[in-house]
């Protein structure tokens, strides 16, 4: 069994995204949480499917800037890994095939200190061919 650190927001984001269709691993305590696919050659349909994922599982609020704000900017942490900090895809015949997790908790002791959100990336990346991508991770993490 994976062990769950109720500290480390981003390591249990990324044990999320590594697990395969089927298998389990629960979060410490009131964090929250969702997983998903995306494969494009378009940046921006990744920050979509993500953002999207996370309103409908209630992981962000729809109608509170920041919280969409900081998903944000935890997506684009997490692409610059994927890319290796070119955010760019189909502009220079690139694409990616990627499952992604969501995360959102108080890592710390002190409950003042509010929730953080992580995302974590991992699949591949490569030219449009089948066959010629190799793996890819990469991990966000803001504070709301």
């Amino acid at each position: 069994m994976l062990k769950v650190e109720k500290q480390r927001i981003g390591k249990n984001a990324v044990m999320l995204a590594l697990l395969e269709e089927g298998e389990e691993f629960n979060l410490p305590g009131n964090w929250q949480s969702c997983r998903g696919k995306v494969g494009s050659m378009d940046s921006h349909k990744v920050v979509a499917a993500i953002e999207t994922a996370a309103k409908k599982n209630g992981i962000i609020k729809t109608d509170v800037y920041r919280e969409s704000h900081a998903l944000y900017h935890a997506i684009m942490e997490a692409l610059h890994g994927v890319t290796r900090g070119q955010v760019q895809l189909g502009d220079v015949l690139r694409t990616v095939g990627l499952r992604f997790a969501v995360v959102r908790g108080n890592p710390y002791e002190n409950e003042q200190e509010g929730d953080w959100v992580a995302v974590a990336l991992y699949g591949t990346i490569g030219a449009p061919v089948k066959g010629l991508e190799h793996e890819t991770l990469g991990l966000g993490i803001n504070h709301m």
